[in-house]
Protein backbone atom coordinates (compact mmCIF):
# COMPACT_ATOMS: atom_id res chain seq x y z
CA UNK A 1 0.00 0.00 0.00
CA UNK A 2 1.17 3.58 -0.98
CA UNK A 3 2.29 5.32 1.92
CA UNK A 4 -0.34 7.84 3.18
CA UNK A 5 0.47 11.51 3.05
CA UNK A 6 -0.49 11.86 6.40
CA UNK A 7 2.45 8.69 7.29
CA UNK A 8 5.10 11.76 5.86
CA UNK A 9 4.04 13.61 9.22
CA UNK A 10 3.08 11.50 11.68
CA UNK A 11 5.40 8.05 10.72
CA UNK A 12 8.38 6.33 11.61
CA UNK A 13 10.37 6.71 14.66
CA UNK A 14 13.04 9.98 14.04
CA UNK A 15 12.83 13.65 15.48
CA UNK A 16 10.47 14.77 13.68
CA UNK A 17 7.87 12.16 13.74
CA UNK A 18 8.50 12.35 17.75
CA UNK A 19 7.75 16.51 17.10
CA UNK A 20 4.51 15.68 15.19
CA UNK A 21 3.08 12.96 17.48
CA UNK A 22 4.04 14.31 20.23
CA UNK A 23 2.44 17.97 20.27
CA UNK A 24 -0.46 16.28 18.56
CA UNK A 25 -0.72 14.08 21.75
CA UNK A 26 -1.29 17.29 24.50
CA UNK A 27 -5.07 16.85 23.24
CA UNK A 28 -5.34 13.32 24.61
CA UNK A 29 -4.53 11.19 21.51
CA UNK A 30 -3.89 7.85 21.87
CA UNK A 31 -0.79 6.08 19.96
CA UNK A 32 -2.98 4.36 17.62
CA UNK A 33 -4.09 7.73 15.95
CA UNK A 34 -1.50 7.82 14.20
CA UNK A 35 -1.00 3.79 13.06
CA UNK A 36 -2.01 5.17 9.56
CA UNK A 37 -5.56 5.63 9.26
CA UNK A 38 -7.04 8.56 6.72
CA UNK A 39 -6.48 11.91 8.92
CA UNK A 40 -9.26 13.69 7.93
CA UNK A 41 -9.10 17.40 8.08
CA UNK A 42 -12.45 19.12 8.13
CA UNK A 43 -12.20 22.55 7.19
CA UNK A 44 -14.42 24.95 9.21
CA UNK A 45 -15.96 28.09 8.23
CA UNK A 46 -17.79 28.93 11.30
CA UNK A 47 -17.58 32.21 12.20
CA UNK A 48 -20.40 34.41 14.42
CA UNK A 49 -20.00 36.67 11.94
CA UNK A 50 -21.15 34.99 9.14
CA UNK A 51 -25.00 33.75 11.20
CA UNK A 52 -25.16 31.37 7.60
CA UNK A 53 -22.29 29.21 9.36
CA UNK A 54 -23.05 30.01 12.86
CA UNK A 55 -24.36 26.74 13.98
CA UNK A 56 -21.41 24.89 12.23
CA UNK A 57 -19.96 24.36 15.94
CA UNK A 58 -22.69 21.23 16.20
CA UNK A 59 -22.67 20.03 13.08
CA UNK A 60 -18.79 19.42 13.31
CA UNK A 61 -19.36 17.08 15.44
CA UNK A 62 -21.72 14.74 13.59
CA UNK A 63 -19.04 14.95 10.87
CA UNK A 64 -16.37 14.16 13.22
CA UNK A 65 -18.23 11.26 14.66
CA UNK A 66 -18.81 9.75 10.93
CA UNK A 67 -15.34 10.15 10.41
CA UNK A 68 -14.86 8.26 13.43
CA UNK A 69 -17.21 5.23 13.02
CA UNK A 70 -15.37 4.88 9.38
CA UNK A 71 -11.92 4.72 11.44
CA UNK A 72 -10.34 7.99 10.11
CA UNK A 73 -9.34 10.31 12.33
CA UNK A 74 -10.77 13.72 12.05
CA UNK A 75 -9.44 17.37 12.60
CA UNK A 76 -11.31 20.19 11.99
CA UNK A 77 -9.71 23.70 11.28
CA UNK A 78 -10.77 27.03 10.40
CA UNK A 79 -10.31 29.04 7.52
CA UNK A 80 -11.40 32.75 6.42
CA UNK A 81 -15.36 32.52 6.51
CA UNK A 82 -16.94 35.05 3.83
CA UNK A 83 -20.01 36.44 5.29
CA UNK A 84 -22.54 37.85 3.22
CA UNK A 85 -24.47 39.89 5.30
CA UNK A 86 -22.12 42.03 7.54
CA UNK A 87 -18.40 41.56 5.04
CA UNK A 88 -17.65 45.27 3.46
CA UNK A 89 -17.43 46.77 1.46
CA UNK A 90 -18.39 42.94 -0.12
CA UNK A 91 -17.67 39.20 1.28
CA UNK A 92 -16.26 38.43 -3.05
CA UNK A 93 -13.30 41.10 -2.77
CA UNK A 94 -12.41 38.08 -0.14
CA UNK A 95 -13.47 34.92 -1.66
CA UNK A 96 -10.02 34.22 -3.15
CA UNK A 97 -8.35 35.31 0.09
CA UNK A 98 -10.54 32.58 1.82
CA UNK A 99 -9.19 30.35 -1.12
CA UNK A 100 -5.58 31.02 -0.62
CA UNK A 101 -6.32 30.19 3.43
CA UNK A 102 -7.72 26.85 2.27
CA UNK A 103 -5.39 25.74 -0.17
CA UNK A 104 -2.53 26.38 1.99
CA UNK A 105 -4.14 24.80 5.09
CA UNK A 106 -4.27 21.71 3.13
CA UNK A 107 -1.06 21.78 1.72
CA UNK A 108 0.65 22.21 4.53
CA UNK A 109 -0.92 20.46 7.21
CA UNK A 110 -0.81 16.43 7.72
CA UNK A 111 -4.40 15.50 6.33
CA UNK A 112 -5.20 12.75 3.18
CA UNK A 113 -8.78 13.97 2.62
CA UNK A 114 -10.92 16.89 3.51
CA UNK A 115 -14.11 17.60 4.53
CA UNK A 116 -15.34 21.41 3.47
CA UNK A 117 -18.12 22.62 5.38
CA UNK A 118 -19.74 25.52 3.44
CA UNK A 119 -22.81 27.89 3.62
CA UNK A 120 -22.71 31.43 3.07
CA UNK A 121 -22.18 32.21 -0.25
CA UNK A 122 -18.62 32.80 -0.43
CA UNK A 123 -17.91 30.24 1.53
CA UNK A 124 -18.72 27.12 -0.64
CA UNK A 125 -16.97 28.44 -4.04
CA UNK A 126 -13.73 29.89 -1.93
CA UNK A 127 -13.16 26.23 -0.20
CA UNK A 128 -13.98 24.22 -3.73
CA UNK A 129 -11.52 26.44 -5.29
CA UNK A 130 -8.82 25.95 -2.89
CA UNK A 131 -9.56 22.85 -2.56
CA UNK A 132 -9.54 22.28 -6.03
CA UNK A 133 -5.95 23.28 -6.55
CA UNK A 134 -4.65 20.59 -4.25
CA UNK A 135 -6.95 18.12 -5.28
CA UNK A 136 -7.20 15.49 -2.16
CA UNK A 137 -10.35 14.03 -1.98
CA UNK A 138 -12.80 16.13 -0.76
CA UNK A 139 -16.41 16.37 0.12
CA UNK A 140 -18.78 19.40 0.63
CA UNK A 141 -21.23 19.41 3.28
CA UNK A 142 -23.50 22.72 3.26
CA UNK A 143 -25.37 23.85 6.56
CA UNK A 144 -28.79 23.88 4.58
CA UNK A 145 -31.53 26.72 4.57
CA UNK A 146 -33.30 28.73 7.00
CA UNK A 147 -36.88 27.48 7.89
CA UNK A 148 -39.13 29.38 5.37
CA UNK A 149 -39.91 33.22 6.71
CA UNK A 150 -43.44 33.20 7.93
CA UNK A 151 -44.96 37.00 8.70
CA UNK A 152 -48.75 38.42 8.57
CA UNK A 153 -49.71 34.66 7.95
CA UNK A 154 -47.66 33.99 4.81
CA UNK A 155 -44.02 33.06 3.44
CA UNK A 156 -41.80 35.57 2.89
CA UNK A 157 -38.46 35.31 1.91
CA UNK A 158 -35.12 36.35 2.95
CA UNK A 159 -33.39 38.83 0.65
CA UNK A 160 -36.21 38.34 -1.93
CA UNK A 161 -38.88 40.06 0.09
CA UNK A 162 -36.25 42.52 1.62
CA UNK A 163 -36.11 43.81 -1.91
CA UNK A 164 -39.78 44.25 -2.33
CA UNK A 165 -40.47 45.37 1.31
CA UNK A 166 -38.06 48.12 0.79
CA UNK A 167 -39.11 49.42 -2.50
CA UNK A 168 -43.27 49.32 -0.66
CA UNK A 169 -42.01 51.53 2.58
CA UNK A 170 -40.31 54.27 -0.52
CA UNK A 171 -43.36 54.05 -2.30
CA UNK A 172 -45.47 54.68 0.55
CA UNK A 173 -47.91 51.71 0.41
CA UNK A 174 -45.62 49.61 3.53
CA UNK A 175 -45.06 51.34 6.82
CA UNK A 176 -41.54 51.25 8.67
CA UNK A 177 -43.25 49.62 11.59
CA UNK A 178 -44.15 47.15 9.58
CA UNK A 179 -41.01 46.79 8.36
CA UNK A 180 -39.38 46.00 11.04
CA UNK A 181 -41.59 43.90 12.38
CA UNK A 182 -41.01 41.90 8.84
CA UNK A 183 -37.34 42.25 9.95
CA UNK A 184 -37.83 39.48 12.98
CA UNK A 185 -39.92 37.29 11.27
CA UNK A 186 -37.96 36.71 8.19
CA UNK A 187 -34.69 34.52 9.93
CA UNK A 188 -36.26 32.34 12.18
CA UNK A 189 -34.20 29.51 12.79
CA UNK A 190 -30.28 28.75 11.94
CA UNK A 191 -28.93 28.11 8.48
CA UNK A 192 -28.88 30.39 5.36
CA UNK A 193 -30.97 31.81 2.89
CA UNK A 194 -33.96 29.56 2.41
CA UNK A 195 -35.07 31.31 -1.23
CA UNK A 196 -32.91 30.42 -4.50
CA UNK A 197 -30.47 33.17 -3.30
CA UNK A 198 -26.50 32.27 -3.70
CA UNK A 199 -26.29 30.45 -0.98
CA UNK A 200 -28.70 28.39 -1.84
CA UNK A 201 -27.76 27.79 -5.16
CA UNK A 202 -23.92 27.37 -4.45
CA UNK A 203 -25.55 23.89 -2.47
CA UNK A 204 -26.93 22.96 -5.01
CA UNK A 205 -24.59 23.52 -7.97
CA UNK A 206 -21.94 21.09 -5.40
CA UNK A 207 -24.61 18.57 -5.30
CA UNK A 208 -25.03 18.92 -9.09
CA UNK A 209 -21.26 18.88 -9.41
CA UNK A 210 -21.23 15.60 -7.65
CA UNK A 211 -18.68 16.78 -5.31
CA UNK A 212 -21.46 16.43 -2.61
CA UNK A 213 -23.66 13.86 -1.10
CA UNK A 214 -27.23 13.33 -2.90
CA UNK A 215 -30.02 15.74 -0.18
CA UNK A 216 -26.88 18.03 0.67
CA UNK A 217 -28.57 21.46 -1.25
CA UNK A 218 -32.40 21.52 0.15
CA UNK A 219 -32.26 19.65 4.44
CA UNK A 220 -32.74 22.72 6.46
CA UNK A 221 -30.04 23.31 9.06
CA UNK A 222 -32.39 22.11 11.72
CA UNK A 223 -33.90 19.49 10.53
CA UNK A 224 -32.38 16.11 11.60
CA UNK A 225 -31.76 15.20 8.25
CA UNK A 226 -28.80 17.27 8.12
CA UNK A 227 -27.69 15.96 11.36
CA UNK A 228 -27.33 12.59 9.42
CA UNK A 229 -25.73 13.84 6.07
CA UNK A 230 -23.06 15.19 8.00
CA UNK A 231 -22.56 11.62 9.72
CA UNK A 232 -22.89 9.93 5.90
CA UNK A 233 -20.27 12.78 4.86
CA UNK A 234 -17.70 11.59 7.27
CA UNK A 235 -18.23 8.07 7.00
CA UNK A 236 -17.89 8.46 3.22
CA UNK A 237 -14.96 10.60 2.92
CA UNK A 238 -12.94 8.26 4.96
CA UNK A 239 -14.03 5.61 1.96
CA UNK A 240 -12.99 8.33 -0.63
CA UNK A 241 -9.43 7.98 0.91
CA UNK A 242 -8.89 4.37 0.72
CA UNK A 243 -10.59 4.63 -3.44
CA UNK A 244 -7.95 7.77 -4.14
CA UNK A 245 -11.25 9.30 -5.15
CA UNK A 246 -9.93 12.80 -5.48
CA UNK A 247 -11.83 16.13 -7.49
CA UNK A 248 -9.96 16.02 -10.28
CA UNK A 249 -11.90 12.68 -11.18
CA UNK A 250 -15.27 14.65 -10.29
CA UNK A 251 -14.64 17.68 -11.89
CA UNK A 252 -14.60 17.23 -15.36
CA UNK A 253 -16.71 18.91 -18.63
CA UNK A 254 -19.51 16.96 -17.89
CA UNK A 255 -19.95 17.65 -14.24
CA UNK A 256 -19.97 21.63 -15.19
CA UNK A 257 -21.83 20.58 -17.96
CA UNK A 258 -24.70 19.24 -16.07
CA UNK A 259 -24.74 22.05 -13.23
CA UNK A 260 -25.12 25.03 -15.66
CA UNK A 261 -28.35 22.71 -16.86
CA UNK A 262 -29.23 22.36 -13.24
CA UNK A 263 -28.51 25.85 -12.38
CA UNK A 264 -31.44 26.90 -15.28
CA UNK A 265 -34.11 24.23 -13.90
CA UNK A 266 -33.72 25.99 -10.29
CA UNK A 267 -33.75 29.59 -11.35
CA UNK A 268 -30.28 29.54 -9.70
CA UNK A 269 -28.15 32.63 -8.87
CA UNK A 270 -26.03 34.73 -11.40
CA UNK A 271 -23.73 34.68 -9.18
CA UNK A 272 -23.11 30.80 -9.95
CA UNK A 273 -21.54 31.79 -13.49
CA UNK A 274 -18.43 33.87 -11.71
CA UNK A 275 -18.00 31.03 -9.02
CA UNK A 276 -18.02 27.99 -11.79
CA UNK A 277 -15.97 29.46 -13.62
CA UNK A 278 -13.55 30.06 -10.72
CA UNK A 279 -13.36 26.32 -9.59
CA UNK A 280 -12.89 25.17 -13.32
CA UNK A 281 -9.82 27.35 -13.45
CA UNK A 282 -8.30 25.92 -10.39
CA UNK A 283 -8.94 22.28 -11.64
CA UNK A 284 -8.27 22.71 -14.90
CA UNK A 285 -10.84 22.00 -16.73
CA UNK A 286 -11.97 24.18 -19.99
CA UNK A 287 -15.00 25.99 -19.15
CA UNK A 288 -15.63 29.72 -20.69
CA UNK A 289 -18.73 32.31 -20.57
CA UNK A 290 -20.10 31.17 -23.51
CA UNK A 291 -20.71 27.67 -22.42
CA UNK A 292 -23.57 28.97 -19.76
CA UNK A 293 -24.96 29.79 -22.70
CA UNK A 294 -24.43 26.38 -24.95
CA UNK A 295 -25.12 24.45 -21.86
CA UNK A 296 -27.85 26.17 -20.45
CA UNK A 297 -29.82 28.18 -23.10
CA UNK A 298 -32.80 25.81 -23.94
CA UNK A 299 -33.18 24.51 -19.74
CA UNK A 300 -36.87 24.72 -18.33
CA UNK A 301 -36.63 26.83 -15.11
CA UNK A 302 -39.10 24.10 -13.19
CA UNK A 303 -38.61 24.78 -9.79
CA UNK A 304 -41.20 27.20 -8.30
CA UNK A 305 -39.14 28.76 -6.03
CA UNK A 306 -38.05 32.42 -5.17
CA UNK A 307 -37.20 34.86 -6.28
CA UNK A 308 -38.24 33.37 -9.84
CA UNK A 309 -41.16 31.80 -8.03
CA UNK A 310 -43.50 31.34 -5.06
CA UNK A 311 -41.92 28.78 -2.71
CA UNK A 312 -38.69 28.69 -0.38
CA UNK A 313 -36.52 25.94 0.48
CA UNK A 314 -38.35 24.21 3.02
CA UNK A 315 -40.77 23.47 0.32
CA UNK A 316 -38.30 22.68 -1.96
CA UNK A 317 -36.97 19.92 0.44
CA UNK A 318 -40.26 18.16 0.92
CA UNK A 319 -41.10 18.10 -2.37
CA UNK A 320 -37.87 15.98 -2.97
CA UNK A 321 -34.95 18.38 -3.42
CA UNK A 322 -32.51 18.62 -5.90
CA UNK A 323 -32.79 14.72 -7.11
CA UNK A 324 -36.30 15.40 -7.98
CA UNK A 325 -35.26 18.44 -10.32
CA UNK A 326 -32.35 16.42 -11.47
CA UNK A 327 -34.60 13.40 -12.46
CA UNK A 328 -37.71 15.59 -13.85
CA UNK A 329 -34.90 16.91 -16.71
CA UNK A 330 -32.63 13.63 -16.67
CA UNK A 331 -32.95 13.61 -20.67
CA UNK A 332 -31.00 17.12 -20.73
CA UNK A 333 -27.91 16.27 -18.19
CA UNK A 334 -24.78 13.72 -18.27
CA UNK A 335 -26.16 10.83 -16.08
CA UNK A 336 -22.96 8.73 -16.39
CA UNK A 337 -20.76 11.80 -15.06
CA UNK A 338 -18.57 10.43 -11.59
CA UNK A 339 -19.67 11.68 -8.19
CA UNK A 340 -18.76 11.22 -4.64
CA UNK A 341 -21.01 8.49 -3.62
CA UNK A 342 -18.57 5.96 -6.31
CA UNK A 343 -21.66 6.16 -8.40
CA UNK A 344 -22.61 7.77 -11.35
CA UNK A 345 -25.53 10.56 -10.89
CA UNK A 346 -28.04 8.32 -13.20
CA UNK A 347 -27.72 5.57 -10.06
CA UNK A 348 -27.85 8.46 -7.61
CA UNK A 349 -30.79 9.92 -8.48
CA UNK A 350 -32.95 6.08 -10.20
CA UNK A 351 -34.89 6.08 -6.81
CA UNK A 352 -35.68 10.00 -6.98
CA UNK A 353 -39.27 11.00 -6.63
CA UNK A 354 -41.38 14.30 -6.89
CA UNK A 355 -43.87 14.53 -4.13
CA UNK A 356 -45.07 17.79 -4.44
CA UNK A 357 -45.40 18.88 -8.39
CA UNK A 358 -46.24 22.32 -7.67
CA UNK A 359 -42.63 23.11 -6.25
CA UNK A 360 -41.04 21.06 -9.07
CA UNK A 361 -42.75 21.64 -12.09
CA UNK A 362 -43.12 19.12 -14.58
CA UNK A 363 -40.99 20.30 -17.59
CA UNK A 364 -44.47 20.98 -19.43
CA UNK A 365 -45.65 23.33 -16.93
CA UNK A 366 -42.35 25.00 -16.62
CA UNK A 367 -41.85 28.86 -15.29
CA UNK A 368 -39.85 29.91 -17.96
CA UNK A 369 -39.18 27.50 -20.90
CA UNK A 370 -35.74 28.84 -21.69
CA UNK A 371 -34.24 29.57 -18.02
CA UNK A 372 -30.34 29.68 -16.99
CA UNK A 373 -28.56 32.48 -17.69
CA UNK A 374 -28.41 34.27 -21.05
CA UNK A 375 -25.04 35.65 -21.92
CA UNK A 376 -25.45 38.80 -23.98
CA UNK A 377 -22.69 40.41 -26.38
CA UNK A 378 -22.18 43.92 -28.36
CA UNK A 379 -20.20 47.05 -28.79
CA UNK A 380 -20.99 47.84 -24.86
CA UNK A 381 -20.19 44.05 -23.50
CA UNK A 382 -17.53 42.91 -25.84
CA UNK A 383 -16.44 39.70 -23.28
CA UNK A 384 -20.11 39.76 -22.39
CA UNK A 385 -23.10 40.32 -19.88
CA UNK A 386 -25.37 38.30 -18.10
CA UNK A 387 -29.17 38.17 -17.50
CA UNK A 388 -31.38 36.10 -15.72
CA UNK A 389 -34.07 35.70 -17.78
CA UNK A 390 -36.47 33.60 -14.95
CA UNK A 391 -36.31 36.39 -12.86
CA UNK A 392 -37.08 39.60 -15.44
CA UNK A 393 -40.03 40.99 -16.65
CA UNK A 394 -41.03 39.69 -20.14
CA UNK A 395 -41.88 42.99 -21.67
CA UNK A 396 -39.02 44.27 -20.29
CA UNK A 397 -36.90 41.55 -22.56
CA UNK A 398 -35.87 43.70 -25.39
CA UNK A 399 -35.89 47.18 -25.27
CA UNK A 400 -34.18 50.24 -26.20
CA UNK A 401 -34.05 53.24 -23.78
CA UNK A 402 -32.24 56.36 -23.10
CA UNK A 403 -29.24 56.15 -20.47
CA UNK A 404 -29.05 57.40 -16.79
CA UNK A 405 -25.84 56.80 -15.71
CA UNK A 406 -24.69 56.75 -12.41
CA UNK A 407 -20.16 57.06 -12.05
CA UNK A 408 -20.63 55.22 -9.12
CA UNK A 409 -22.45 53.63 -6.29
CA UNK A 410 -21.97 56.87 -4.27
CA UNK A 411 -22.71 58.93 -6.92
CA UNK A 412 -26.27 56.56 -7.39
CA UNK A 413 -27.20 56.88 -3.92
CA UNK A 414 -26.98 60.90 -4.21
CA UNK A 415 -28.87 61.47 -6.56
CA UNK A 416 -31.11 58.68 -7.37
CA UNK A 417 -34.58 59.93 -5.34
CA UNK A 418 -33.28 63.88 -6.21
CA UNK A 419 -36.96 65.26 -7.56
CA UNK A 420 -34.73 66.53 -10.97
CA UNK A 421 -33.69 63.26 -11.73
CA UNK A 422 -34.35 63.19 -15.82
CA UNK A 423 -35.41 59.82 -15.79
CA UNK A 424 -38.76 57.50 -16.28
CA UNK A 425 -39.71 54.28 -16.64
CA UNK A 426 -38.40 53.84 -20.24
CA UNK A 427 -34.72 54.60 -19.28
CA UNK A 428 -32.12 52.61 -18.85
CA UNK A 429 -30.88 52.48 -15.24
CA UNK A 430 -26.22 52.48 -15.82
CA UNK A 431 -24.23 52.36 -12.81
CA UNK A 432 -20.57 52.16 -13.56
CA UNK A 433 -17.00 51.46 -11.43
CA UNK A 434 -18.89 48.42 -9.09
CA UNK A 435 -16.71 45.34 -10.85
CA UNK A 436 -13.58 43.15 -9.68
CA UNK A 437 -11.25 46.52 -9.60
CA UNK A 438 -13.60 49.44 -9.49
CA UNK A 439 -15.96 48.54 -6.20
CA UNK A 440 -13.66 46.41 -5.60
CA UNK A 441 -14.96 43.40 -5.40
CA UNK A 442 -17.90 43.22 -7.56
CA UNK A 443 -20.48 44.07 -5.17
CA UNK A 444 -23.71 43.06 -5.00
CA UNK A 445 -25.43 46.02 -5.93
CA UNK A 446 -26.84 45.70 -9.33
CA UNK A 447 -30.17 45.61 -8.80
CA UNK A 448 -30.12 49.13 -8.18
CA UNK A 449 -33.77 50.61 -6.09
CA UNK A 450 -35.87 53.01 -8.64
CA UNK A 451 -36.40 56.38 -8.35
CA UNK A 452 -38.80 57.13 -5.71
CA UNK A 453 -41.04 59.55 -7.71
CA UNK A 454 -41.15 56.15 -10.37
CA UNK A 455 -42.10 53.80 -7.40
CA UNK A 456 -44.58 56.29 -5.98
CA UNK A 457 -46.53 55.73 -9.60
CA UNK A 458 -46.68 51.64 -9.56
CA UNK A 459 -43.42 50.98 -11.34
CA UNK A 460 -41.32 48.02 -10.10
CA UNK A 461 -38.95 47.29 -13.06
CA UNK A 462 -36.90 48.78 -15.45
CA UNK A 463 -34.00 47.95 -17.04
CA UNK A 464 -30.81 47.87 -15.21
CA UNK A 465 -26.78 47.77 -16.35
CA UNK A 466 -23.66 47.42 -14.27
CA UNK A 467 -20.28 45.58 -14.48
CA UNK A 468 -21.64 44.57 -10.65
CA UNK A 469 -23.08 41.93 -9.37
CA UNK A 470 -26.52 40.85 -7.63
CA UNK A 471 -28.27 39.02 -4.66
CA UNK A 472 -28.91 35.54 -5.57
CA UNK A 473 -32.36 36.44 -3.46
CA UNK A 474 -33.07 39.67 -5.83
CA UNK A 475 -34.69 40.11 -9.25
CA UNK A 476 -35.55 42.17 -11.89
CA UNK A 477 -34.59 42.88 -15.79
CA UNK A 478 -30.77 43.38 -14.38
CA UNK A 479 -27.69 43.15 -16.64
CA UNK A 480 -24.70 42.22 -14.97
CA UNK A 481 -20.91 41.36 -14.98
CA UNK A 482 -21.14 43.86 -17.75
CA UNK A 483 -17.02 42.79 -19.14
CA UNK A 484 -14.68 44.81 -19.07
CA UNK A 485 -15.67 46.52 -16.05
CA UNK A 486 -15.75 50.20 -16.73
CA UNK A 487 -12.38 50.85 -14.07
CA UNK A 488 -9.96 49.34 -16.76
CA UNK A 489 -11.43 51.30 -19.98
CA UNK A 490 -14.31 49.07 -21.10
CA UNK A 491 -17.08 50.47 -23.05
CA UNK A 492 -18.88 50.78 -20.31
CA UNK A 493 -17.27 53.87 -19.01
CA UNK A 494 -17.74 55.66 -22.00
CA UNK A 495 -21.62 55.84 -21.58
CA UNK A 496 -22.88 59.25 -21.17
CA UNK A 497 -27.06 60.42 -20.23
CA UNK A 498 -28.80 60.15 -23.02
CA UNK A 499 -27.08 57.89 -25.12
CA UNK A 500 -29.74 54.96 -26.12
CA UNK A 501 -28.91 51.73 -25.26
CA UNK A 502 -30.30 48.34 -26.98
CA UNK A 503 -31.35 45.04 -25.17
CA UNK A 504 -32.46 42.06 -27.27
CA UNK A 505 -32.46 38.79 -24.85
CA UNK A 506 -33.53 36.60 -27.64
CA UNK A 507 -30.52 37.83 -29.96
CA UNK A 508 -27.93 37.67 -27.15
CA UNK A 509 -27.77 41.34 -27.81
CA UNK A 510 -26.59 44.31 -25.56
CA UNK A 511 -25.44 47.27 -28.44
CA UNK A 512 -24.87 50.95 -27.04
CA UNK A 513 -26.53 52.90 -30.15
CA UNK A 514 -22.81 55.47 -30.13
CA UNK A 515 -20.18 55.33 -33.32
CA UNK A 516 -17.42 54.22 -33.38
CA UNK A 517 -15.70 57.30 -33.98
CA UNK A 518 -17.13 59.09 -31.15
CA UNK A 519 -16.17 56.30 -28.13
CA UNK A 520 -13.04 56.28 -30.05
CA UNK A 521 -13.11 60.58 -28.92
CA UNK A 522 -14.45 60.19 -25.49
CA UNK A 523 -12.07 57.17 -24.78
CA UNK A 524 -8.89 59.65 -25.33
CA UNK A 525 -10.44 61.74 -21.92
CA UNK A 526 -10.98 58.87 -19.81
CA UNK A 527 -9.49 58.49 -16.95
CA UNK A 528 -8.96 55.38 -14.45
CA UNK A 529 -10.66 55.64 -11.07
CA UNK A 530 -8.06 56.30 -7.78
CA UNK A 531 -7.88 52.78 -6.02
CA UNK A 532 -9.43 52.93 -2.77
CA UNK A 533 -7.17 51.61 -0.95
CA UNK A 534 -2.57 51.24 -1.34
CA UNK A 535 -1.08 48.36 -0.01
CA UNK A 536 -2.42 45.27 1.53
CA UNK A 537 -4.79 42.59 0.28
CA UNK A 538 -6.84 45.22 -1.48
CA UNK A 539 -3.88 46.63 -3.36
CA UNK A 540 -3.10 42.76 -4.36
CA UNK A 541 -6.46 41.95 -5.60
CA UNK A 542 -6.69 45.06 -7.42
CA UNK A 543 -3.72 44.36 -9.64
CA UNK A 544 -3.86 41.26 -10.13
CA UNK A 545 -8.16 40.19 -10.12
CA UNK A 546 -9.14 38.90 -13.55
CA UNK A 547 -12.51 40.10 -14.83
CA UNK A 548 -15.84 38.67 -14.69
CA UNK A 549 -15.74 36.51 -18.18
CA UNK A 550 -12.81 34.60 -16.37
CA UNK A 551 -14.36 34.17 -12.98
CA UNK A 552 -12.37 36.62 -10.63
CA UNK A 553 -10.17 34.86 -9.80
CA UNK A 554 -6.53 36.22 -9.09
CA UNK A 555 -4.37 35.60 -12.04
CA UNK A 556 -1.74 34.10 -9.98
CA UNK A 557 -4.33 31.24 -8.38
CA UNK A 558 -5.33 30.01 -11.54
CA UNK A 559 -4.39 25.90 -11.97
CA UNK A 560 -4.20 22.66 -9.51
CA UNK A 561 -0.66 22.99 -7.79
CA UNK A 562 -1.52 19.71 -6.39
CA UNK A 563 -0.82 18.65 -2.71
CA UNK A 564 2.94 17.34 -2.70
CA UNK A 565 4.76 16.72 0.25
CA UNK A 566 6.73 20.13 1.58
CA UNK A 567 10.22 20.31 3.11
CA UNK A 568 9.90 19.12 6.79
CA UNK A 569 9.64 21.71 9.18
CA UNK A 570 12.64 21.46 11.69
Amino acid sequence: MTKRRSQHWFGGNGKDAFIHRSWMKNGGLPDDAFDGRPVIGICNTFSEFTPCNAHFRGLVEHIKAGVLEAGGLPLEFPVFSCGESNLRPTAMLFRNLASMDVEESIRGNPMDGVVLMAGCDKTTPSLVMGAASCDLPSIVISGGPMLNGRFKGKQIGSGTDVWKFSEDVRAGVMSEQEFANAESAMSRSPGHCMTMGTASTMASMVEALGIALPGNAAYPAVDAHRARLARMTGRRIVEMVHEDLRLSAILKREAFANAIRINGAIGGSTNAVVHLLAIAGRIGCELSLDDWDRFGRDIPTILDLMPSGRFLMEDFCYAGGLPAVMKEIAGLIELDAMTVTGRTVGENIAQAENFDPEVIRPTEKALTAQGGIAVLRGNLAPSGAIIKPSAASPGLMRHRGRAVVFEDIDHYKAVIDDPALDIDETCIMVLKNCGPKGYPGMAEVGNMALPQKLLQKGVRDMVRISDARMSGTAFGTVVLHVAPEAAVGGPLALVRNGDFIELDVDARKLHLDVSDAELDLRRQFWQAPVPAMDGGYQHLYTERVLQADRGADLDFLVGCRGAGIPRESH
